[in-house]
């Protein structure tokens, strides 16, 4: 049995340890890319194609005029520990393409057929801040998406699926909304940052684990072989005593006990 654990101990513990420098590099991507100043969203996205995994969370701007006509809600979205929606709404940029902005987070209703109340965006021209996203698929959300949800609703922010709806053309990917110019009257909840303090933190944990499991594994199968070793040298020792004692000869006792010799008594 420890033969066979110890392999897959030692498989896991270099997982986790992979998994732990691939993280710890993307989080210092990351964080060079949230501290890197701001470009137009144009330079790293383009209309049908896909944003870099290098560019991701990249703080980037766009003009232009938001289009609530074609506004979306996002199902399923958790923040603060509650669950509720993303509201994405196109800004048309004035040359036959637009950028999807996620405004916000709003809580979700009373009912999940419910639709919540949403800030409308401001009108006019706007300027945008946000953070640049890659758009999402299932694989890369854990998301599984399904038809048949309320109208103006999805589950993913995937700009080639809504895409198909518009009567302009969308920019690869998305952008979280940080701040715009005007300031909007009301708006939904800002999204916020990622963490990237932990970064692999817990895939190196793990890691370790891994590792002490083996010793642990190898400890306790020489225990047990030290444990065997001396149970069998004290058998060998209890059975060696019997035969020992089997094995002397005994004086016989009554009527056929020898007789000792009767020194003669001098005169």
């Amino acid at each position: 049995m420890v033969l066979l654990v110890i392999p897959a101990f030692v498989f896991l513990g270099r997982w986790q340890f992979g998994r732990f420098e691939e993280r710890s590099a993307s989080s210092e991507q990351i964080t060079a890319n949230l501290e890197a100043p701001a470009v137009p969203v144009n330079r790293l996205a383009a209309a049908g194609g896909a944003v870099r995994v290098q560019d991701k969370y990249r703080t980037v701007t766009a003009t232009g005029v938001f289009d609530p006509a074609h506004q979306l809600l996002v199902r399923r979205r958790v923040q603060d520990k509650a669950v509720g929606f993303y509201v994405l709404t196109p800004l048309t940029t004035g040359t036959g393409e637009a950028v999807l902005v996620n405004r916000g987070w709003v809580k979700a209703g009373a009912t999940a057929d419910a639709t919540p109340e949403v800030p409308a965006p401001s009108t006019g021209e706007v300027t945008v801040t946000g953070r640049l996203r890659p758009s999402e698929t299932e694989e890369s959300s854990g998301i599984r998406d399904r038809p048949g949800l309320p109208a103006g609703q999805v589950l993913l922010i995937n700009t080639e699926s809504i895409g198909k709806g518009l009567p302009y053309r969308l920019l690869g990917g998305y952008v979280d909304l940080i701040e715009q110019s005007p300031a909007a009257a009301a708006a939904p909840a800002p999204v916020p940052a990622p963490d990237v303090a932990e970064g692999g933190g817990l895939n190196l944990a793990y890691g370790v684990q891994w590792w002490l499991f083996i010793g642990v594994a190898i400890g306790g199968w020489a225990l047990l072989i030290r444990r065997e070793a001396a149970d069998l040298r004290a058998e060998a020792a209890a059975k060696g005593e019997e035969s020992g004692e089997s094995g002397e000869p005994r004086e016989p006792e009554g009527p056929g006990r020898p007789k000792e010799p009767v020194e003669p008594v001098e005169a």
